[in-house]
């Protein structure tokens, strides 16, 4: 056989097999991943706003502690009304001329338009969710259900993992100083402390929570992979009553 056929014969293969490598559940991986970074990165870049605009307005960004409020508010009010909505009547901030305000103010514009991202991303994510895992984002959320998928690899990965293995994803470090030092305790549970059903019940409790919820997720990630048919309602519904037991 001509060696250039081949050749050519052989990349046509790999290329097809790279286009079916890409599956859905991959996109939610990436989402997600993409999702947190941005969310870190605004963190970042807010607390370097803050810093600088406390040259000129400390104390409104000392009395607003929510981060997208601060940003959306600087940049719609002028320095007397925000003063007067904390009810400051001077502020020790600094006179800045324009030129240096103008710069502040340009980085809050970007930052908002990070924000605005961020919630389209979200919005993307959440629709993939549905498609991909329905079960696992009823059960879960739409948030920490991706963020399982993406710590497992592929929702095939998370199909195959226990209960046991689901409810410590993401304390990866606190169980390798368990199995370092046996004086460490054993995490409890990893991302899942994320979970509205987790921060309601008893704090004696949290442990036994997450177990539940792990073993639903478990349920759900197999019943999304093989694409059955949707039971997140079902799951739900179990949880939502072990989560009043535990409340008590």
């Amino acid at each position: 056989m001509d060696l250039q056929k081949l050749r050519e014969q052989a990349i046509i293969d790999v290329r097809e097999k790279l286009k079916a490598a890409v599956t859905e559940d991959w996109l939610v991986l990436q989402a997600s991943t993409g999702l947190d970074e941005l969310d870190k990165a605004i963190n970042l870049l807010v607390k370097r706003l803050r810093e600088w605009y406390e040259l000129y307005n400390p104390e409104f960004s000392h009395a607003t502690e929510d981060h997208f409020r601060f940003v959306t508010l600087i940049l719609t009010r002028k320095k007397e009304d925000l003063l007067r909505e904390i009810k400051v009547k001077d502020t020790m901030g600094a006179d800045l001329p324009k030129s240096d305000l103008d710069a502040i103010f340009n980085l809050a514009k970007h930052i908002k338009l990070l924000y605005e991202l961020s919630k389209e991303q979200e919005a993307y994510l959440e629709s993939m969710m549905k498609k991909v895992a329905p079960n696992i984002a009823a059960t879960a959320g739409v948030l920490i259900g991706a963020k399982l998928i993406s710590l497992a690899g592929s929702l095939e990965r998370l199909s195959k993992f226990p209960a046991s293995t689901i409810q410590i994803l993401g304390a990866e470090k606190a169980l390798f100083r368990h199995l370092r030092n046996k004086n460490n305790l054993p995490p409890k549970y990893g991302i899942l402390h994320e979970s509205a059903l987790v921060s309601k019940v008893r704090p004696i409790n949290k442990g036994k929570m997450a177990r539940a919820l792990g073993d639903k997720i478990s349920i759900a990630a197999k019943v999304d992979f093989f694409k059955g048919k949707f039971i997140g309602n079902k799951l739900t519904e179990q949880l939502d009553k072990r989560c009043k037991e535990l409340s008590k």
